[in-house]
Formats: structure tokens, sequence, C-alpha cells
């Protein structure tokens, strides 16, 4: 399995640290923030639909993860406790998600920063 075709096989939800926790076939595994997953959301409400068009999300410092549903055998629905659940997370993106946590992560506080906006709700 590759990097490009990873496949989870198993998914852990910690509520109370407010983390997914995902492992893959060829041993990656990744604890990812709800606070990170709700940010870099799929959907199309995050996302928009076109390049260039992404919306920095504030304000959701404190979101958790209310649930976890199966779409097929290639990704997971994440409901989170802001009611957002329009994100469909292939294995692919939660794939890249942890690798470039690091990275995806001080982008957002450098433009929230930039931005004069906050964390918090």
């Amino acid at each position: 399995m590759t990097a490009s075709k990873p496949r989870a096989t198993d998914i852990r939800v910690k509520r109370t640290e407010k983390i997914l926790e995902i492992d893959f076939e060829d041993g990656a595994s990744f604890p990812l923030p709800a606070e990170y997953l709700r940010v870099e959301s799929p959907s199309a409400e995050v996302q928009g639909h076109g390049p260039g068009q992404k919306t920095l999300v504030a304000g959701r410092g404190h979101v958790g993860i209310a649930n976890v549903e199966p779409v097929g055998n290639y990704a997971i629905r994440i409901v989170f406790d802001d009611l957002h659940d329009t994100g469909i997370f292939s294995w692919g993106y939660l794939y890249r998600l942890g690798l470039e946590y690091d990275d995806r992560w001080a982008a957002y506080l450098a433009a929230m920063k930039a931005e004069g906006l906050s964390r918090e709700p």
C-alpha cells in the first residue's frame, strides 16, 4: 500500500481528548485533533468550489467529534459537535492530513493571526 492509495485499518475517537486516531495498512498512525479536522474539512463550505476559495474557519478551538460514519470502503463522514457534517474524509485525504499536520497547522495559526481571528468561539 502506498501513500497515494492508503487504506485505514483502525479508527478510534477519543472524545475526551478530542482526537481521532487512525491507523493505516502501511503502519502509519496519526492522532488528528478534532479542531484540525474541522478547519481542514473537505466540504465545499470550507474548501470552496474551486482553487483559492478555501475559507479560514475561526472559533473552533473547543469543537469535538460527535460521530464517525463509514462511507463505503474509502472514507468516513465526521459529524462534529458544532453540527458540521458535510465533509467526506477519504483515506487518502486523512493520510495527507496526518503527514502534513505540522505544516498545515502552522499555516492555519499564522493565517488566523494575520486576520486577527481567534480559535475561541
